[in-house]
């Protein structure tokens, strides 16, 4: 079928051939891309030719811009479109970089929680089954663009929000991002606190000093771990994606001795499965959505983001099946959490859901140092891909003339220290229902808007070259770079959360019923509403510039 390639700059100009000759066809994967002629009928040569713009990315991007169009900084290498020789990553190692991002203390007690709020063992696991089930389709719709285009994050946001408005969506992120980061590095600084002898845990250093709300020497494991943990960034997405494919066999051979550990010293899983539900009917619904949107709130940052991981990807079936180890290696792990934490009240006489506190009451220094590794590793896989990677995108697209990866990551883990993670995981109740459900508010609507854009109104189809141009006659210039729609629907769909996350702060005392059980939903609410929203505006704002255009004709 394909009998030359030939490497040409097309500068947006438009070709007129006749049905007769073979047109001109753009293969996204290669940064100088050859263009490839093949037969081709007179309806699709008229709307190949309307839509040519569309279909050559890399050579305006590496060509000088035309008189009408003005690239910007964005297009430096961190953002650019991948190209074929770094679109490497295959389905087993995205199942792989799933395994090192579930293994890790907040999953390990996902599950165990809900046991403890009241459901059985079963219902605990399928709650958080049902909802990485939920959150897989969020990861395929979203990571759709990335690999069909190599385009990251902040530069899919420039689509639906413009220009300049993709650092709405991309800032939320990464905020949310610096958080998770300061949140998983204090956990990992938990454990190395567990290993320091006992003459120094008893020391001054270990008083709380109100002002920091921590001890001094809590804080100085804290600040260890993370300065360690900016090695494993350093080399930016390559050394992140070698970390991964390393970490994993040996995340699921811990686990796995975990899983022994308990079974032989607990005389097998007859006391897990002994656990019955003590809710009622109508109590176990009230406990089950907020729950569930918690459980989707705790993979909705990377749902989000996840075009910065299938960018990289070799086609859309390695995106795809690779994404399906979410659901399936969640449930296997949730169902050790709750095996492990079921048999601690046999083994110790009182139930033990943290692992870091389980670490405490395991004997032997080798078996203690064995497994405070494995929470470190654990830790170190899912803080890296998990919460460095989005913000760090997100700086590059806000200042890519300063910001580099690295730069990003650095100034990532800087904020998560300023978000004083020791105090986020005060409680159960403020870490589940405050952060992870409150924060689903804001990622919500964003998804939303993003895939009501890109499938419902474009049809899966984007114009490269225009993503990366900041010319006002850009396809995504918008209003000053803005696309007020999507705004106006990000707000829509945050605006009826609001009450109850009010409530939640105790901010205010009480609000209306309906309020509370919205916030419970605060996911699916927003990102429906959010997503309505922006499409009905749109199609009305089509009809409303094809009337002013063919108006008077008529």
């Amino acid at each position: 079928m394909v009998t030359h390639c030939i490497n040409l700059h097309l500068h947006r100009h438009i070709f007129h051939l006749p049905p007769s000759i073979s047109t001109l066809r753009y293969r996204p994967t290669v940064s100088h891309s050859p263009l490839l002629f093949s037969p081709i009928t007179p309806k699709l040569l008229l709307k190949r030719r309307s839509n040519l713009r569309f279909t050559s990315p890399m050579a305006s991007a590496d060509a000088n811009p035309s008189e009408d169009t003005q690239n910007d900084d964005s297009g430096k290498d961190d953002l650019r479109p991948t190209t074929l020789e770094q679109r490497t990553l295959s389905w087993p190692e995205m199942a792989l970089l799933w395994i090192g991002l579930i293994v890790g203390v907040p999953s390990y007690y996902l599950a165990g929680s809900l046991v403890d709020l009241g459901m059985s063992w079963w219902q605990g696991i399928a709650t958080v089954v049902a909802a990485n089930a939920v959150t897989l389709i969020a990861l395929i719709l979203n990571g759709h663009p990335g690999t069909k285009y190599g385009i990251s994050f902040p530069v899919f946001a420039r689509s639906s929000f413009g220009i300049h408005g993709a650092h709405i969506p991309t800032l939320l992120r990464a905020l949310i991002g610096c958080g998770w980061y300061g949140i998983e590095t204090w956990i990992a600084g938990e454990a190395i606190f567990l290993l320091l002898p006992e003459s120094i845990k008893k020391s001054s250093f270990s008083q709380i000093l109100p002002w920091l709300g921590t001890s001094p020497l809590a804080f100085t494991c804290f600040l260890a771990f993370w300065v360690v943990q900016l090695a494993s960034v350093w080399k930016g997405m390559d050394g992140i994606r070698k970390l991964e494919t390393f970490s994993a066999p040996i995340l699921v051979f811990l686990t796995v001795c975990l899983l022994i550990w308990s079974c032989v010293k607990a005389g097998g899983f007859g006391h897990m499965l002994s656990l019955t539900s003590k809710l009622s009917s109508s109590e176990f619904w009230a406990l089950f959505f907020p729950s569930l949107t918690a459980n989707i709130s705790f993979w909705a940052t990377l749902a989000l983001n996840i075009p910065d991981f299938t960018r990289y990807a070799k086609s859309q079936k390695d995106q795809i099946i690779g994404q399906l180890g979410l659901p399936i290696f969640m449930g296997a792990f949730t169902f050790v959490g709750v095996a492990v934490t079921s048999s601690t009240g046999v083994i110790f006489g009182h139930i033990i859901s943290n692992p870091i506190d389980l670490l405490g009451h395991i004997g032997g220094f080798v078996t203690k140092v064995l497994a405070i590794f494995g929470i470190i590793l654990a830790t170190v896989t899912t803080n890296v891909a998990a919460n460095v990677v989005a913000p760090a995108n997100a700086l590059v697209n806000l200042s890519p003339s300063y910001f580099t990866f690295t730069r990003g990551a650095l100034l990532t883990a800087v904020i998560g220290i300023l978000f004083q993670p020791w105090r986020l995981l005060s409680s159960s109740e403020s870490f589940v229902y405050t952060w992870l459900v409150g924060y689903s508010a804001l990622l919500g609507p964003i998804g939303g808007v993003m895939v009501t854009d890109y499938y419902l109104i474009r049809g899966k189809e984007l114009s490269v070259e225009d993503l990366y141009s900041t010319s006002p006659r850009g396809a995504y210039y918008y209003s000053g770079g803005f696309n007020l729609v999507a705004v106006v629907a990000l707000v829509v769909g945050v605006l009826p959360v609001i009450p109850g996350f009010l409530e939640k702060v105790e901010i205010v005392s009480k609000v209306p019923k309906v309020f509370s059980v919205i916030y419970g939903s605060a996911w699916f609410i927003s990102s429906f509403l959010a997503g309505f929203c922006y499409w009905g505006l749109s199609v009305l704002l089509k009809r409303r510039k094809a009337s002013l255009r063919f108006g008077p004709l008529l």
